[in-house]
């Protein structure tokens, strides 16, 4: 199956299980509730399916994605789950190098929260939460014209009543220089 194909399907499981799910009400950063993305079809092709069992490495995979998860939401441990995040070898997946940038962010290395936001983008222009979260970013640095940008993306991508939308569009309210961290 071409590259194209899985990423087109892996869309729109995603697109049906967000359509599916319930209604975050939570307003600015709200956690990631995406799922573990699922592993790379590259480290798999590495692997001779001699060496580990199918499945296998997608499940340790969404273990340590859950921990990180947790770590970060469940206990704001912002250090620690970079390194977990990090150690899951798929910092190259939209959805972990997002929540790395969302960790750095909230360490307030804006720099390096930077560079890990454009590499999810990167990665897949398409992932909503990465824009929301690089929104909330530029709007903490002040810059609303491209927090808007990342709003209209967010509008296009995933609609205006999408929770990540509401989140930014609700960050972009509050008047400049309220010192908000979100």
């Amino acid at each position: 199956m071409s590259k194209f194909a899985i990423r087109l399907l892996t869309l729109a499981t995603f697109a049906v299980a967000l359509a599916a799910g319930p209604v975050v009400t939570e307003v600015y950063a709200a956690p990631d509730n995406d799922p573990p993305p699922p592993s790379s079809a590259k480290s798999k092709a590495k692997k001779k399916t001699s060496e580990v069992r199918p499945g296998i490495e997608d499940s340790a995979f969404a273990k340590g994605y859950r921990a990180a998860y947790a770590t970060i939401y469940d206990r704001n441990d912002y250090t620690a789950a970079i390194v977990q995040l990090k150690a899951l070898g798929h910092d190259d997946m939209a959805a972990v190098a997002n929540l790395i940038g969302y960790s750095y962010r909230k360490l307030g290395d804006y720099k390096v929260a930077q560079i890990w936001y454009e590499r999810a983008l990167k990665t897949d222009p398409n992932h909503v939460k990465t824009w929301q979260y690089y929104g909330l970013w530029q709007v903490e640095q002040g810059n609303r014209d491209s927090a808007q940008y990342h709003l209209n993306r967010i509008a296009a991508l995933a609609g205006t009543g999408s929770e990540e939308y509401r989140s930014l569009a609700a960050a972009l309210e509050k008047p400049p220089g309220t010192g908000l961290v979100y």
